[in-house]
């Protein structure tokens, strides 16, 4: 996983690409579960691959697993954008508690790291 992990810095802040790395739930507000990936993800939000788009501006509750830190919180669904095989849908993260983005925040940096160590010794 950490081959295919890199950083992008912008306006909306610090992103790595998981490339379908992580496996997430996205839960809908009539209990609905959707099984899904993640493609990109940040302390504020995320890109989950999914079959069909869910509609712009819904709720759900997104779950995953990166590293030791397990992530539940609500999220405000996004423009779908068309790919290959289903869609990517961004997702803006509504109430992460500041431990667990803490938490989620020290994972992605690790992820970073790692990616970054792993280039180095491939250009040598």
């Amino acid at each position: 996983m950490s081959s295919t992990a890199t950083i992008q810095k912008g306006k909306r802040g610090s992103r790595v690409k998981l490339g379908g790395s992580i496996l997430a739930l996205v839960v809908l507000e009539n209990g609905r579960q959707i099984r899904s990936r993640m493609n990109q993800l940040s302390v504020n939000g995320g890109l989950v691959s999914l079959e069909n788009p869910l509609d712009e501006g819904i709720l759900v509750t997104v779950l995953f697993h990166l590293g030791c830190t397990s992530i539940r919180c609500r999220a405000h669904m996004l423009f779908p954008m068309w790919a290959t095989k289903g869609c990517l849908q961004p997702c803006r993260f509504l109430d992460l508690p500041e431990a667990s983005r803490a938490s989620l925040n020290r994972e992605l940096e690790s992820l970073v790291r790692a990616g970054a160590s792993q280039e180095e010794e491939e250009a040598e």
